[in-house]
């Protein structure tokens, strides 16, 4: 366990080595304006009626640019939609950070359903950070059972349908640094098997044999904590340099309308460097997900996905526990492509000692980027993965994996 945890962090500090001080962009954060005393006037001038504002600048007008969505994943199949995707800055101060929202839907050839309203707000001279996400599911899923061991043979299909909502206020307290509070609330109903059995060599759905009763009946989690973001990036959607700490703490608790009581903790880390200029971009990511209580099978960590070690399908390995890495290197090809190569490493145990180099599950793939948006790096991303546990496929995104 002690070297699989020296190999996460020599991921995660690599990129930091090879740091170098670059000047800010014009999307990137800043120290906040310091106020200048004027000169007093002469006894002919006019007394100041008003403070002076900052030129507004013509280019840098609200976004509200609507997307199709059409992909495929392993998870969906062939899915259609569309997404809205403002984008918008507070104030005329350059050195706020733009402010991001996305609206949209899609519906699957699975019969999946998926709706979202999520936010990322920075108000002005970045005083405080307002992050939210609203999510709706409704489709099946594949089950594979809970461990690191799964096997693909058992693949199970269920369905349930799903309401997620998480809203945290963080309000800073030095240049990048924000803390704050988090609320999550999870519904989840009518989980149900979608095939008594899948074939004569599975046998039975795992929703029988690996689901506690308990489990399968429906539930809603309900938990707040204290919450911890450290943010130099340049561009919140499409980052050229910075980093990115996020930490997270969530008490799902009775008091607050939880069927279950468990503690959550999260620690997700991200660096972002150019090599050499910014036409090619080195990212990478740690990410940790830690449990203790009684934790039901839907909000148990997994990997996979199409975020986090793209090439394994998501949920493909789940457990109280999970460790993962993963690296990028992203290069501007020509006109308003680019192109990603990446890799990860991770794995998921019921306890941290459990972990080990043999239990490490493997990921990576490259894709293509068409960005749509130029003045606010909006990108639409293809993916193609192979990862463990026999699972590959091609992914869609709207920016950036991480």
């Amino acid at each position: 366990m002690r070297t699989l945890t020296l190999l996460l962090a020599a991921l995660w500090l690599a990129p930091a080595a090879f740091a170098q001080t670059t000047p800010t962009a014009s999307d990137s954060a800043a120290a906040a304006p310091v106020s200048v005393t004027p000169t007093a006037p002469t006894p002919t001038a006019a007394p100041a009626l008003t403070t002076a504002q900052p030129p507004k600048n013509p280019e840098d007008k609200p976004s509200f640019i609507p997307a199709p969505v059409v992909f495929y994943e392993p998870e969906t199949g062939f899915a259609a939609g569309a997404t809205f995707l403002p984008t918008w800055r507070h104030g005329r101060d350059t050195t706020v950070r733009k402010s991001n929202g996305r609206l949209g839907g899609w519906f699957s050839q699975k019969k999946q359903l998926n709706l979202q309203l999520s936010h990322t707000i920075f108000t002005r001279q970045e005083r405080y950070l307002l992050i939210g996400d609203i999510q709706y599911f409704d489709y099946p899923i594949f089950f594979y059972g809970i461990g690191n061991d799964t096997r693909k043979e058992a693949e199970s299909e269920i369905a349930y349908k799903l309401l997620t909502i998480t809203q945290r206020a963080l309000k800073s307290i030095h240049r990048y640094t924000f803390v704050g509070l988090q609320y999550r609330f999870t519904d989840l109903r009518s989980l149900r098997p979608k095939l008594e059995l899948n074939n004569e060599e599975t046998g039975p759905n795992l929703y029988y044999s690996e689901l506690t009763p308990r489990e399968k009946e429906p539930f809603r989690i309900s938990g707040a904590g204290p919450t911890f973001i450290y943010d130099s990036r340049d561009v919140i959607l499409s980052t050229y340099k910075g980093a990115y700490l996020d930490l997270q703490t969530l008490f799902n608790l009775k008091g607050l309308g939880s069927d279950y009581t468990f503690t959550r903790y999260v620690v997700d880390g991200r660096y972002f460097q150019p090599l050499g200029s910014n036409r090619t971009i080195w990212a990478s990511q740690v990410i940790g997900t830690f449990h203790n209580g009684t934790v039901p099978f839907r909000e148990l960590a997994n990997l996979g996905g199409v975020s986090l070690l793209r090439g394994i399908y998501e949920g493909r390995f789940r457990d109280r526990q999970l460790l993962a890495a993963q690296t990028e290197i992203r290069h501007h090809l020509f006109w308003r492509l680019n192109g990603a190569v990446f890799a990860g490493v991770g794995q998921v145990a019921p306890h941290l000692q459990d972990m080990s180099f043999s239990g490490i599950k493997l990921a990576g793939g490259a894709g293509v980027r068409f960005q749509f948006n130029r003045r606010d790096r909006l990108n639409i991303r293809f993916d193609y993965g192979v990862g463990s546990g026999g699972s590959s496929g091609l992914y869609f995104g709207v920016n950036e994996a991480f």
